[in-house]
């Protein structure tokens, strides 16, 4: 198990202080506390120790500091900003590890620009010294970078050139996309393992101003105020207390078998290299009221459950790399589910928090979309696939429905479904699933219906129905075959399968850049014995395979 639950009290890494509007997050990595033994963490590299506590940060400015319009980010180091992520960490560890890794670097990196985009807290990342890799990539996803002009301090994009590999947290994806930087300098910035300078990176748009030592820290506060004061008044906003999300974990011979929340489920199956994840709904009525909403804080419902969902999916990804297929269940009322999503919904015209409790909410659904597992829905007698629920079951591969004539199952749409839940390429999930129909998308969530499993299977929404009476057989065989498969082939075409349509930044950056870091990843010309990411630090150079495929 990895605990992914900590507080600024007990950060190593990040310091993070609030003065009103503005907030700073300054990095100083305590090279002695790192993730694992067998590194040490120089020049403010990071591995996913830093990175936990980065995410804690910035879902702490949104829900216990809501009045915070602007942010500076920072090294509390003396003539460094970040190196990136940290070598010897990559140089160790296993090639799941690393693709995990980055895959939640990248989610926390868009996290910034999720607080950035619906919550109108901007970030501002002051370069206060040298920033080379992931360390840009911090920045890049920031709202403006300042970088200090003091003739040694560059930014950089060295993993092409020093290890063999690319920048895979969205570097690549952002300089053009995000940045605007023209592609021939994209280029030759990132294949410079010296990086670029002062006035050249202001000049291809690789930052937004340069300041000399002398005015630096004076500006970058300057530039926060202004952005502070600016916008909305959020003088009366009161946040919640960001509590830990609390677990038990059931262990067996051969290890961990499971996690209990008071939501959610997830019980492994390592022999059989599958997963069972089960979401309940509410156990009690929800808040209907802004007061109420505030007064229930981090327990309610919606915020509780998908913050439960969001660390049973870390841990699967991190802790169960076996585990091929995972079997969603849901269990509750129908009704419940749907009377809070109902509430909230009607909510989130008044009140901040319920706005980012939806927030929140897409950013798991995102997470869940990107999991590296087959997820296949069993909508079985006990379901409760209603609203944002169902958002889970659309979000899966496939969807299997039970046809019992003596009682009906009923599934339904709920009012989240209409563009509050985007995926990563901008899409619901309804028009994600019809793409050759988007009047019936259209239709589905302006109708918001409540159907039988017959009626849903009539409205394209499930893969199969499937008779009460062939249930238990149908399923095994299906498990069955889908853990027979190749894990590799697999993960490939789920993403490419379940980003339908056009691309955005996002989706690139997870479905293009990823897949292609996954892949050099595993290549020996980076990891093999005398691969750069290898031999990086050491007096040989690498070896390279010249061949290009």
């Amino acid at each position: 198990m990895i605990e992914f639950n900590t507080h600024p009290d007990r950060y190593h890494h990040w310091k993070l202080s609030v003065d009103g509007a503005v907030a700073r997050l300054e990095l100083a990595v305590d090279p002695a506390h790192p993730f694992r033994s067998g590194y040490e963490l120089k020049l403010n590299s990071y591995d996913l120790g830093v990175d936990i506590e980065l995410q804690d940060a910035v879902q702490r400015l949104r829900f216990e500091h809501p009045q915070v319009k602007s942010v500076i980010v920072t090294s509390a180091v003396d003539r460094v900003f970040c190196a990136g992520a940290n070598i010897g960490m990559l140089s160790a560890s296993t090639h799941p590890f690393k693709v995990n890794f980055c895959k939640f670097t990248n989610e926390t990196r868009l996290s910034l620009e999720d607080a950035s985009q619906r919550s109108g807290l901007r970030f501002l990342a002051a370069v206060n010294g040298p920033c080379a890799g992931g360390g840009y990539e911090l920045a890049i996803a920031c709202d403006e970078i300042y970088l200090i002009d003091d003739n040694s301090s560059a930014v950089s994009l060295p993993e092409v050139p020093l290890l063999g590999v690319l920048p895979g947290t969205g570097g690549l994806t952002r300089l053009v996309d995000k940045r605007k930087v023209r592609r021939d300098l994209a280029d030759v910035f990132s294949t410079l393992a010296e990086g670029v300078k002062g006035k050249r990176a202001k000049k291809w748009r690789l930052v937004d101003d340069t300041w000399p030592r002398s005015r630096f820290a004076e500006n970058v506060a300057k530039r926060a105020a202004e952005i502070a004061a600016a916008g909305d008044d959020r003088t009366g906003r009161q946040g919640i207390e960001w509590t830990p999300v609390e677990r038990e974990v059931a262990t067996g011979d051969a290890g961990t078998t499971g996690y209990r929340y008071r939501y959610v489920d997830l019980d492994v199956d390592a022999a059989n290299r599958t997963a069972t994840l089960t979401v309940r709904g509410p156990d009690a009525p929800q808040p209907t009221t802004a007061a109420e909403l505030q007064a229930r804080g981090a327990d309610a419902w919606f915020l509780r459950a998908f913050r439960e969902l969001d660390d049973a999916l870390c841990q699967l990804r991190f802790c169960h790399d076996e585990v091929g297929l995972v079997l969603l269940h849901t269990r509750g009322s129908l009704d419940a589910v749907l009377e809070a999503e109902r509430a909230l919904v009607a909510l989130a015209g008044e009140s901040w928090l319920a706005r980012e409790i939806v927030a929140h909410c897409a950013r798991v659904c995102r997470r869940y979309d990107l999991t590296a597992r087959s997820f296949f829905a069993l909508v079985d007698r006990d379901s409760a696939f209603g609203g944002v629920l169902l958002e889970l079951a659309l979000a899966g591969d496939r969807i299997y429905a039970i046809d019992d004539p003596d009682h009906p199952v009923h599934v339904a749409i709920g009012p989240l479904a209409d563009g509050h839940l985007p995926m990563s390429h901008g899409l619901t999930r309804l028009q994600s699933r019809f793409l050759a129909e988007p009047e019936r998308a259209a239709r589905l969530q302006a109708e918001r219906p409540r159907l039988t499993t017959v009626e849903a299977d009539e409205e394209q929404l499930v893969t199969f129905l499937v008779e009460d009476i062939d249930w238990d057989d149908d399923i095994r065989i299906a498990v069955e075959e889908r853990v027979s498969l190749s894990p590799d082939a697999l993960t490939g075409m789920e993403a490419s399968l379940r980003f339908g349509g056009a691309e955005t930044c996002d989706s690139k950056i997870f479905g293009r850049l990823s897949a292609w870091q996954n892949w050099i990843f595993t290549r020996p010309n980076a990891t093999g014995e005398h691969g750069a990411l290898v031999c990086y630090g050491k007096p040989e150079t690498a070896t390279f395979d010249w061949r290009r495929t």
